[in-house]
């Protein structure tokens, strides 16, 4: 047992263990930061900020609202589907505040996704953006939900900016399908009705569900992660520790481009962030760089939070290598694997190390990070204060250090299982509290680790254990590559063969024999892959991670028509 083993190798100043029971919930900490920061900055959208105070009042006029006009009871869930706009943290906290629980919903959910979602979350009510709408309209009659709050772009804005936002995105961007959804209410008309109006301050113990989180059902269906106020009262503080004296309170200004409904996001920027009172930048779509840029050109910014495409499409930007970085000084990173050229180039670019961490839904989702002064590119970090990890076989015995095997994490940031999934639960989640991640990982001599690959996602190459990650790696430093991913396919000599996918920048030149070139000039022989395609594009999911899985299906779909 690895207990001892962690004590020596935290970097001073940093704790190894946190008080997961400081606060008695989430809304404890709300209170204790928009009091303690009541002026500062807390949310930027759109070229509107909010500060913590205001912040504060609005959340309890749309909890007012909640439990004035809705009929919900304590307990009930809320599904919250919108982008990154100023509206999301004020229903977030307003439906907390109210005592409802939090059901994070994808805006890019298809109508089956988001049917099956309300359905197995036993959801009441729904928040959307209009830009949705008609998809809720189709849903909900299918589902428990009875109260629909829909809200537009730019309803945060002043009047004027409001008008000229919603209008453009409605009729001339026409991103807003026609809707008719009987009842439902707008955003704004229910904060009017919560405003002045009194309402009952939940008081959740620690261990009731804060927040229904699913996991993305790349691995099956969908299932509900039950993240507790104390998981994500631990994760907070424990994401604050490894921030070190680096991050001072009040004073930072943090992009957040990854979608807060995304775990990742949700609790750095709406809780680690609202500890210290910081101020984050809401990028509403990270997709269209030009724009992005553009606001970030707005802010002398000082961390930023991402993953590896976001960082290889920034650094392709000239704009964006024209920017003023004398303020920066933490960039993180997860959600993916980081490669190494993308860490290289950024900080050429920027003068900022990333500091590459590793979670998952069920982990609250820090659990493990690169200290901000002791990075070490190529691994995950060392483990955050009260977290233990270990390595198993596939019999779940416990391996040795630099033995490979699966990733286990043990902590007070691990979910309290799965929503109405006792089974699956105890797939994942032993007795000890011990999550098992699906991931092959490595605890190094330092105390640092590093992620070889998904248990799921190896290539077994006659009897050879091959990491896609790692071949992601090499093809990654080729220049002209935007994007890349390696994958099995069947092979009848082999067993699997490696198959690799690239994405080339506009105009570079680049053959399947140079690639396979200095696949063999920096790998060994059977690593090297037997097939090489070339697409204008690869899957990604909504932040941005290569979907293997999709291209494996696709493959394999080809092998059955033939």
């Amino acid at each position: 047992m690895l207990e001892n083993f962690w004590k020596d190798k935290y970097p001073a100043g940093i704790p190894t263990e946190i008080n997961p029971d400081q606060y008695p919930n989430i809304l404890a900490v709300l209170k204790e930061s928009c009091q303690k920061f009541a002026d500062k900055p807390a949310f930027s959208n759109l070229g509107k900020t909010i500060t913590y105070g205001e912040m504060y009042a609005l959340s309890g006029q749309f909890a007012a609202y909640l439990q004035k006009h809705t009929g919900l009871q304590p307990g009930d869930r809320i599904a919250v589907q919108m982008p990154n706009v100023l509206q999301y943290p004020i229903v977030v906290f307003g439906a907390m505040r109210a005592g409802y629980v939090v059901v994070n919903t994808n805006p890019l959910y298809t109508a089956r996704e988001m049917e099956h979602q309300f359905n197995d979350s036993g959801a009441k009510a729904l928040v959307c953006l209009a830009n949705m709408a008609h998809l809720a309209e189709e849903v909900v009659p299918k589902t428990g939900v009875k109260q629909v709050i829909v809200t537009e772009v730019g309803d945060m804005l002043p009047p004027l900016k409001r008008l000229l936002v919603n209008t453009v995105v409605k009729h001339v961007k026409k991103m807003v399908p026609a809707y008719n959804i009987p009842g439902m209410v707008r955003f704004n008309d229910a904060m009017a009705k919560g405003k002045g109006q009194s309402f009952q301050e939940a008081s959740p113990a620690g261990d009731d569900i804060a927040v229904l989180q699913y996991t993305g059902g790349t691995t099956g269906v969908a299932k509900g992660a039950m993240l507790t106020h104390r998981n994500l009262v631990a994760n907070m503080l424990q994401s604050k520790a490894l921030m070190g004296a680096n991050m001072v309170d009040g004073e930072e200004v943090v992009i957040c481009p990854l979608p807060l409904y995304h775990i990742y996001a949700f609790t750095f920027h709406c809780m680690a962030m609202m500890i210290s009172g910081n101020h984050n930048v809401l990028i509403t779509n990270p997709r269209d760089i030009p724009a992005f840029v553009k606001e970030l050109s707005k802010f002398k910014f000082s961390g930023f939070v991402g993953l590896n495409t976001l960082f290889v499409a920034l650094c392709n930007s000239e704009e964006f290598r024209k920017l003023d970085f004398s303020k920066f000084k933490v960039t993180l990173s997860g959600g993916m694997a980081l490669q190494l050229a993308t860490a290289e180039r950024w900080e050429q670019v920027t003068g900022c190390k990333i500091c590459e961490g590793y979670g998952m839904t069920e982990t609250s989702p820090v659990a493990t990070v690169n200290p901000i002064d002791a990075v070490q590119i190529g691994t995950i970090g060392i483990p955050v204060p009260s977290t233990l990890c270990k390595i198993i076989d596939d019999d779940g015995n416990e391996l040795p250090i630099g033995e490979r095997g699966e990733l286990c994490v043990k902590g007070p940031q691990v979910m309290k299982g799965y929503w109405q999934r006792p089974e699956a639960t105890a797939e994942i989640l032993d007795a000890e509290g011990w999550l098992k991640t699906g991931d092959i990982a490595i605890i190094q001599e330092d105390g640092f680790l590093r992620i070889v690959d998904r248990k799921k996602d190896m290539i077994l190459v006659s009897g050879f254990n091959v990491y896609p990650n790692e071949l992601e790696d090499v093809m990654a430093a080729i220049p002209g590559v935007v994007q890349c991913a390696a994958i099995g396919v069947p092979d009848e000599k082999s067993g699997e063969a490696i198959k690799v996918f690239l994405v080339k920048a506009p105009g570079a030149q680049l053959s399947e024999e140079q690639v396979k070139d200095h696949m063999r000039n920096n790998l060994t022989g059977y690593k090297v892959p037997k097939f090489v395609e070339f697409r204008d594009a690869l899957p990604t999911t909504n932040v941005g991670k290569i979907l293997r899985r999709e291209l494996r299906d696709e493959e394999l779909k080809k092998l059955g028509a033939k």
